[in-house]
């Protein structure tokens, strides 16, 4: 569906000598500055009628207007009926606690049975929003909490300040290994040059930080919590990889199940049992983008992972 926009603005004095597209965010509070610099270079935006460079200095009193046609439909994807937890919602933002094996968005091969399907279906409004609204993503058998825009005003502050870093996601993830204490890896970070279904730290990527602490160690696992600064793809996933810690159930960085010596048939069969990677996003942090007031979220522990915990407590500890 194409959608027709138009708006103006006067610029204000105040705005004496700074950047056009500086002005432009100001303006237009509602899209990325981006997205702006995109429409003002294509000539969607003009001032005082004439076409601008993002970097000429505005003076004051200049009119501006937005003429484009948005494209809604990119997507096209359909409402579906799914299972899953909503932790919080108003007429901002929702967050979702989503289960294992949800696949967050569609791709080829793979339309329907999609979180953004069941979006879709719980709020039909979320259609016109870039990914219908969803902030960042997990993986398909990572657990845990999921933040989504329900407005066009939402999505573009939520994507600033995940961009800016402001929102906390804390992660529980059960590692292989003895890890003696927390640390911050600060790598480089890109696609796997022999293997393109996975990611790798690589020399001269994008920045990738992860923070992570000790909770608990059980004999052979240790119990992590992670801290994402930035939200690679897989990031948390290759980042233990790296370290030699991968986390417990995932075969595309830990390779084949490890078993420590001297674990029980019951600590065996329950790590057999296990059929994802342990981790799970169990804290957010969040400034919400109307009212700037912080707001915090948290998502307990599934039971699959709850079982597995607490068997490596009863055996392991």
């Amino acid at each position: 569906m194409m959608t027709p926009l138009h708006k103006e603005a006067v610029v204000l004095n105040e705005h004496h000598g700074q950047r056009v597209d500086v002005v432009l965010a100001s303006l237009f509070p509602d899209y990325s500055r981006s997205q702006l610099t995109h429409w003002l270079k294509n000539g969607s935006i003009t001032i005082n009628a004439s076409q601008y460079k993002p970097k000429d200095k505005v003076r004051g009193g200049e009119r501006v207007t937005l003429d484009v046609v948005l494209d809604v439909s990119v997507d096209e994807n359909k409402p579906e009926e799914l299972s899953f937890a909503i932790v919080y919602e108003d007429e901002h933002l929702l967050v979702v606690n989503k289960p294992a094996g949800l696949v967050v968005h569609p791709g080829a091969g793979n339309r329907e049975h999609t979180l953004v399907n069941g979006l879709l279906f719980h709020c039909p409004s979320l259609q016109s929003l870039p990914r219908a609204g969803i902030v960042h993503r997990l993986d398909k058998d990572t657990t845990g909490l999921l933040l989504v825009a329900k407005t066009l005003k939402a999505h573009t502050n939520l994507i600033r300040q995940m961009q800016a870093r402001e929102i906390e996601r804390h992660y529980i993830a059960l590692v292989h290994g003895h890890v003696i204490g927390g640390a911050t890896l600060n790598t480089g970070f890109g696609r796997h040059p022999k293997n393109r279904l996975k990611m790798t730290v690589l020399a001269g990527g994008k920045n990738a930080i992860t923070h992570y602490a000790l909770k608990k160690q059980f004999g052979g696992f240790t119990l992590l919590d992670v801290q994402l600064k930035t939200g690679r793809t897989h990031q948390i996933r290759v980042h233990m990889a790296h370290i030699h810690h991968p986390i417990v159930g995932d075969p595309l960085y830990g390779g084949r199940q490890r078993y420590p010596g001297g674990i029980n048939d019951e600590v065996r069969a329950t790590l057999q049992q296990f059929k994802r990677q342990a981790l799970h996003a169990a804290t957010l942090s969040v400034l919400h983008p109307e009212t700037g007031n912080n707001m915090t979220f948290e998502a307990p522990i599934p039971g699959d992972l709850k079982l597995l915990l607490t068997t490596l407590e009863s055996n392991l500890a």
